[in-house]
């Protein structure tokens, strides 16, 4: 079973603008000749590389819940112009829309057990047509 990793989506107010900001990103990389690759730069560097590397995925905190996730692709630590250890999460570009899972505010990254994480949209036999705006109404009621 694949182990994940959870992090706060800072400044992002839906999945819409958190696609838009991957597409951009991916679109400068390709103008400027680089990688076309998409990633996340982090200051703490995971311990359980293997078990991330080997099907994990990165779930996003937006507005308060889980709301999608990106498979995690590769785990690269460096050291940055300062020499402070950091890395980069390479991940998917492409975003799997979850199920809602209201989530406190924490700092970092946390690891997430498979068994924790909310199924992807569609999976769990729920309408993957319905607003975004009435799943987290639902959600928050706890009717979802």
């Amino acid at each position: 079973m694949a182990l994940n990793l959870i992090k706060l989506c800072v400044g992002c107010e839906s999945v819409e603008q958190l696609e838009d900001w991957i597409a951009l990103r991916v679109r400068e990389k390709r103008a400027r000749g680089e990688p076309a690759e998409h990633f996340h730069t982090t200051r703490m560097v995971p311990k359980r590389v293997d078990e991330l590397t080997e099907g994990g995925s990165l779930y996003w905190v937006i507005k308060g819940s889980i709301q999608c996730r990106q498979r995690l692709v590769d785990i690269r630590p460096f050291r940055d112009a300062e020499g402070v250890s950091r890395c980069h999460l390479v991940l998917e570009p492409r975003l799997v829309r979850t199920q809602f899972q209201p989530r406190r505010a924490f700092q970092g990254w946390r690891y997430l057990d498979a068994k924790d994480a909310p199924g992807d949209i569609g999976s769990a036999g729920d309408d993957a047509a319905m607003p975004q705006e009435l799943r987290r109404e639902l959600s928050e009621l706890g009717l979802l």
